[in-house]
């Protein structure tokens, strides 16, 4: 339980972090993450195959194979194209399934490349998060 002085004392941090978009975890500024959480036993078999694709997106389907590997990572990912606002749309997963927006998005295809790539190289999900954000946020 805070006093009402460590309250008072407290309140510059929560005006600035309610005015940048953060969270206040009491006398420190936390800035919340708009990543979605990567939906427990998600799995890729929604992920559009070769096939679905078809021939006018036929160069984009060796990505989609790659986001195959690995849709738990991917599922944990927001999309930086746009997409995201999209209804229906969760996550980067959600681009490669469907209407398949990765078909022909060049910022969906780089987010999973970079992702599958990063997660190779044993990257945790927060570390991939921190490199999309720093190349495509």
């Amino acid at each position: 339980m805070q006093t009402r002085r460590q309250f008072v004392a407290a309140l510059p941090a929560l005006v600035f972090a309610t005015s940048t978009g953060a969270r206040c975890d009491v006398a420190r500024a936390v800035p919340l993450s708009d990543h979605p959480v990567p939906r427990p036993g998600i799995t890729a078999a929604k992920v559009l195959t070769r096939k679905q694709l078809g021939d006018e997106h036929a160069e984009a389907a060796p990505v989609f194979d790659l986001v195959r590997q690995i849709p738990h990572i991917v599922d944990g990912i927001r999309c930086r194209c746009g997409c995201a606002e999209l209804e229906g749309n969760y996550s980067l997963l959600s681009c490669y399934e469907g209407q398949g927006m990765a078909g022909h998005c060049e910022v969906c295809q780089g987010e999973a490349r970079l992702a599958y790539r990063l997660h190779k190289q044993g990257k945790s999900l927060n570390d991939i998060r921190a490199a999309i954000d720093a190349k495509f946020g």
